[in-house]
């Protein structure tokens, strides 16, 4: 089955340290190498690991990107550019608006 086309959201709660953020990063990898777009919001204490390189590399790649506001606020990690941070209402759309919706805590 080809996900061309097909949208993927995933949520990430855990740090970036544990290894289910690292098997959500690795999900997301292989649903854009898969042609799949791929939403990935980064909650609580996933929100430090917006900014690591593979992140990075998959948001240069096509991934979109989002950071909990409040989580970031929450653990004393400012706003920056390397996400779109916003508030719950976007977990809302992206649960709404994929095909499927997974996620790792």
């Amino acid at each position: 089955m080809s996900l061309r086309g097909k949208k993927l959201g995933i949520l990430i709660s855990c740090r970036p340290e544990q290894p289910n953020f690292t098997h959500g990063v690795k999900l997301a990898e292989a649903a854009i190498n898969e042609g799949a777009d791929v939403y990935l919001y980064c909650i609580d204490e996933a929100v430090k690991g917006v900014e690591t390189p593979a992140m990075q590399d998959l948001k240069s790649r096509g991934l979109k990107l989002y950071g909990c506001a409040y989580g970031a606020h929450r653990h004393h990690y400012p706003l920056n550019d390397k996400a779109v941070f916003a508030g719950l209402t976007i977990v809302n759309d992206i649960i709404a608006g994929t095909d499927r919706f997974v996620s790792f805590n």
